[in-house]
């Protein structure tokens, strides 16, 4: 009995290794108190106070983000976007009589950058140079390495231009929203339209006028020109430039009556969109602002002056049998008639020597007179700045007089002489050109007796 219980006692004690090892109790549950709960739930709620209130500082940034990147606005340092503001107002479209457009604005898109918030200029022009390789990475460079808040990088870019960039991810760079002016017809009535500056303020022709008059806006500004007597007109006088292979060629078409300009053209000429390219020449209107010797083109004035005097009638002779030598100059005929020559013929035969002689007999202060009534001796006051001033001689003496007759010593503009030729054959009114549509009655002082005016038409006949 006393070694079993030996045996129990040493089975019963602790084995090294194991019991040694002090295994841990669990106490029986018991309830919780008041105050414990209490303080439990305010931690809780603190929690989640909190986490709400990190939940929407990251929705506010988290949308400021977004705004920033989708809209455009002046703050942060946003990647490219499209400008709010637009450049220059929109301009008055330009539409010939019929309402055809001739000009109007488009919008188009133009490159900046806030140099302050490039991060690494040269790195930024390197690659704005690969997206656009017409710009120099030199210059770009400059450009962004500055502290100015705006300055342009390119105007007027394509859509897969703008694509582009906006790839590249580059801070500090934008687009401002621009109008872009533009000319659907190209190259028809480019002298008369004109043009504007890369900011669309009008620079020549008709552009200028818009500009000039306060009215960019507004409803649209209708020329006297018709765009299917305009093309006419071009193509005819291209013919002939090939045909007789002319240095240049100008025309006008115009109502006699109103002084309406319906067509008219100077070649060579240059497509309105991009007049940068064309020469000085292509870009220079001689219909009005080229003044020259016109020839015998002048002696039709001359004719109406004699008879609008009523000394000269049209059975009147003239010897123009010999050459007229005065002081050391030398009037001849290039057909020579040899004969005594009435006032149709003189006109007829382009006789210099005849109409010198009528011009000496109508004395050359009423000459000078009946040319200035004409408009020939002053600037056309027109809505194109390209007007030419006639170059009138120092002195008006018997021998101006007389080779003015017949188109030498006096320049003028072709328009000048179309406006005073409208004058001769329409009743005798005085003709004041203009690129305007006119609607309704046009005031006219007359200049040329009726008379004078029919016997004008007959003889053009």
């Amino acid at each position: 009995m006393v070694g079993r219980s030996k045996q129990t006692q040493s089975e019963a004690a602790p084995r090294l290794g194991h019991d040694l090892i002090a295994r841990p109790r669990f106490a029986a549950p018991r309830n919780k108190t008041m105050p414990e709960m209490t303080r439990l739930d305010s931690g809780r709620r603190r929690i989640m106070l909190t986490m709400v209130m990190f939940a929407m500082a990251f929705a506010v940034v988290t949308g400021r983000l977004v705004v920033l990147g989708m809209a455009p606005g002046s703050g942060g340092d946003r990647l490219v976007a499209i400008a709010d503001n637009v450049g220059p107002i929109q301009r008055r479209d330009i539409v010939d009589r019929n309402g055809e457009v001739m000009a109007t604005d488009i919008i188009t898109a133009s490159l900046y950058a806030d140099a302050r918030k490039v991060m690494d200029a040269q790195e930024t022009a390197r690659l704005l140079a690969q997206a656009l390789p017409d710009l120099d990475q030199a210059s770009l460079e400059e450009k962004l390495s500055g502290n100015r808040a705006f300055v342009w990088l390119k105007r007027d870019m394509t859509p897969r231009e703008q694509v582009a960039v906006h790839n590249l991810g580059q801070p500090g760079l934008a687009f401002q929203r621009e109008q872009k002016r533009v000319y659907p017809n190209g190259s028809v009535a480019a002298h008369v339209l004109g043009g504007v500056d890369i900011d669309n303020h009008g620079i020549a022709g008709i552009e200028h006028y818009i500009d000039r008059s306060d009215a960019t806006t507004g409803e649209p500004l209708v020329l006297s020109l018709d765009l299917r007597v305009q093309h006419a007109l071009q193509t005819e006088l291209q013919i002939a430039v090939d045909e007789f292979s002319a240095i240049g060629a100008t025309g006008v078409v115009l109502d006699i009556h109103t002084g309406e300009v319906i067509a008219m053209a100077s070649l060579p000429d240059f497509d309105a969109n991009d007049p940068g390219s064309a020469s000085d020449r292509a870009r220079f209107n001689s219909a009005t602002l080229g003044v020259y010797e016109m020839g015998s083109t002048f002696k039709a004035f001359s004719v109406a002056a004699a008879l609008n005097s009523g000394r000269v009638q049209l059975s009147t002779e003239y010897d123009a049998r010999e050459p007229i030598r005065v002081s050391r100059f030398t009037i001849n005929d290039y057909h020579a008639q040899k004969r005594f020559l009435t006032v149709p013929e003189l006109f007829m035969h382009s006789s210099n020597i005849g109409t010198a002689k009528m011009v000496l007999e109508l004395g050359r202060e009423e000459h000078r007179s009946f040319l200035g009534q004409l408009g020939l001796l002053t600037r056309t006051d027109i809505e194109l700045p390209e007007s030419g001033r006639p170059l009138l001689p120092g002195t008006w003496t018997d021998v101006s007089a007389m080779t003015i007759s017949y188109g030498h010593g006096l320049s003028v503009t072709p328009l000048q002489v179309v406006a005073a030729n409208a004058t001769l054959v329409n009743g005798g009114f005085g003709v004041q050109p203009t690129f305007l549509r006119r609607d309704g009655a046009v005031p006219r002082a007359r200049v040329l007796t009726t008379e004078t005016s029919d016997a004008m038409r007959a003889l053009y006949r």
